[in-house]
């Protein structure tokens, strides 16, 4: 029988037992980097969980080694063509050829993901591995985040394509927090993610997986029109706090930053352009050296 919402499922997998649908990105040869079409089957396959009786709460999750390691940037770099055949380029928006091209583009391709926001259902992240850029924007449009304790979380692209065009992160950190890791596209690992309150918990790697599926059993015991109400009225706390209008702004920003001529920027596109994606990551992120954020003052004193 086939699936009201969802319609294909090249780059993700769905399942749903036991009360939890369980969606998992799955191209794992690519980090799970989100593509046009991961998107577009991530956000059918959120409303296919949100309306089916049998699922209670959503877990998401990424195949492989890692959650998700940003926005695939040979989509965004030029690299990617339209699928589609059946129409003229020219009678339609760039892709950013104007700043209010940019914009509209970045609103379309935020509506596949900030809908998790209004999702009746909870959604829980189980983060693995690589958590970068893209990959945030996911997990903090989710309910709660459970990490492993070695994830690798941030958002490097901060440091010469952007800013976040899903920016959550002062809705899970608070504004030091989220300007230090954005000032600097540094990392964090999911241990100390968990003592800011970045996630919720972290969990050795082994023992991730146990205790996700033990999170959302518990959560899935009760009812989804219980489950709505609480997930609601907590989120409509945070719209009162400005989140869905600040989403907007973020999408905006995002286009503006990608217009800086910078020395930086500048560098980014050229080595894109002449040289790839491996070398122009290196030559970006060089300057920062390891780029880990070691926490100090939380940590647990010797005796």
């Amino acid at each position: 029988m086939g699936m009201k919402w969802l319609k294909s499922t090249d780059c993700i997998s769905f399942a749903v037992r036991d009360n939890v649908a369980r969606i998992t990105l799955n191209r794992p040869e690519k980090r799970n980097a989100l593509s046009g079409q991961m998107l577009k089957e991530l956000h059918q396959a959120l409303l296919e969980a949100d309306d089916r009786r049998d699922a209670n709460v959503i877990l998401l999750s990424g195949e492989g080694r890692d959650f998700c390691a940003g926005y695939d940037l040979t989509d965004s770099y030029g690299g990617a063509a339209d699928a589609a055949t059946d129409y003229h380029p020219a009678a339609y928006r760039s892709r950013a050829g104007t700043i209010d091209d940019d914009i509209w583009n970045l609103e379309r391709q935020q509506e596949l993901t900030s809908i998790m926001l209004d999702l009746h259902k909870p959604i829980v992240a189980k983060v693995q591995g690589n958590c970068l850029a893209g990959g945030t924007d996911l997990a903090f449009s989710c309910d709660i985040v459970l990490a492993a304790d070695d994830a690798k979380i941030g958002f490097p692209a901060a440091r010469a394509n952007g800013t976040p065009p899903t920016n959550l992160w002062f809705y899970h950190c608070g504004p030091q927090w989220t300007k230090r890791m954005l000032f600097t596209g540094d990392t964090i690992s999911g241990i100390d993610a968990a003592r800011i309150g970045m996630v919720l918990e972290a969990y050795p790697a082994e023992e991730l997986d146990f205790e996700a599926d033990e999170m959302v059993r518990r959560i899935g015991s009760v009812d989804a029109e219980i489950l709505a109400t609480h997930k609601r009225v907590v989120n409509a706390q945070m719209e009162l706090a400005g989140a869905k209008q600040s989403l907007r702004y973020a999408a905006e920003l995002d286009a503006r930053a990608h217009l800086s001529t910078g020395p930086r920027r500048s560098r980014f596109r050229k080595d894109m352009a002449e040289k790839g994606l491996k070398e122009a990551l290196a030559n970006r992120d060089a300057p920062f050296g390891k780029g880990r954020i070691e926490l100090r003052a939380r940590r647990p004193r010797p005796e």
